[in-house]
């Protein structure tokens, strides 16, 4: 094997070390989340206040409106991202052990339920308050990258969905389990870091991207199209990022080593795949409809 490189050591623990004998309970997974989430609400604050962006006089959300979201965001983001990991990926540890749903703390959280959840708290509180729904998502569009990006450095930083064995110069040894699971390696076995892989993609990579397309393009005065270039540019780096990243346990078999849940000989679909297709198809739909479409 080539030279690889070896996990730095780092503590899933923001404070690893004793304050007054004891360990504050934060950890970078959260921190993540929690960053996410403010710098995303400072973003569609900053919309709500730069109305050129949605070529009118006046954002069609108000300020007021942009910081009340952020407790629907909230909600949405963790019961819809726990939720849609209970029924994606292990719906029979979960029907069996229903306590163990509310559980978060010990890690299991679905990009895709998320998803949905946002959703569903976008289409809620646009209708309490009266906000145009194709306004409330494009802003959340653009808000979004960056929690991604965010969130896949803490899954790097917990060593956890690592990626398939690979012998690459930036190939990682992780700790644990992943180390030991390469079948015909001798010693450790390195792994692709496909959590950078997808912060990259998902988090800089679509947020560049959106980021032009709303200040150079002004795709916000086309409603849905920002939304529509999210949901496709989503869809389509966690596609490719499933080629390199392992799947979850429970879809692995001996004569299944990548976990495909839809097969087509040796070849086949994880399923990350199958649900971002969707996402592909509908986010295309939605930018090619809106290019269409008189601006705002």
């Amino acid at each position: 094997m080539l030279a690889v490189i070896q996990f730095p050591n780092i503590s899933p623990e923001v404070f690893p070390w004793p304050i007054f004998g004891y360990v504050l309970p934060l950890r970078w997974y959260a921190l993540a989340y929690i960053a996410g989430i403010l710098i995303g609400w400072r973003i569609l604050i900053g919309l709500a206040r730069r109305p050129r962006l949605w070529g009118g006089e006046s954002a069609p959300f108000s300020v007021r409106q942009a910081e009340d979201f952020m407790t629907w965001a909230i909600l949405g983001i963790i019961l819809g991202g726990r939720l849609g990991f209970v029924l994606f990926y292990q719906p029979g540890h979960y029907l069996s052990h229903p306590l163990d749903i509310p559980k978060v703390w010990q890690g299991g959280m679905s990009f895709h339920g998320g998803f949905l959840g946002v959703v569903t708290a976008v289409l809620l509180y646009a209708r309490k308050e009266g906000i145009r729904l194709s306004a409330l998502a494009d802003g959340i569009a653009v808000s979004t990258p960056v929690g991604l990006m965010l969130g896949r450095i803490a899954n790097f930083i917990n060593a956890e969905l690592w990626g398939r064995p690979s012998d690459l110069p930036w190939a990682v040894v992780f700790p644990g389990q992943a180390a030991q699971d390469c079948p015909g390696v001798i010693g450790p076995c390195a792994r692709h870091p496909s959590q950078l892989y997808e912060a990259g993609l998902e988090g800089v990579l679509l947020g560049l991207v959106l980021w032009l397309a709303v200040t150079r393009f002004r795709s916000l005065s086309r409603p849905w199209m920002t939304t529509g270039l999210f949901v496709m540019g989503y869809g389509m780096a966690r596609f490719v990022v499933e080629f390199f990243r392992l799947a979850d346990a429970e879809f692995i078999t001996p004569d299944n080593p990548y976990g495909h849940v839809l097969r087509m000989g040796e070849y086949g679909l994880t399923m990350g795949q199958l649900l971002s297709l969707p996402m592909i198809a509908v986010g295309l739909a939605l930018a090619l409809w809106a290019a269409r479409r008189p601006p705002r």
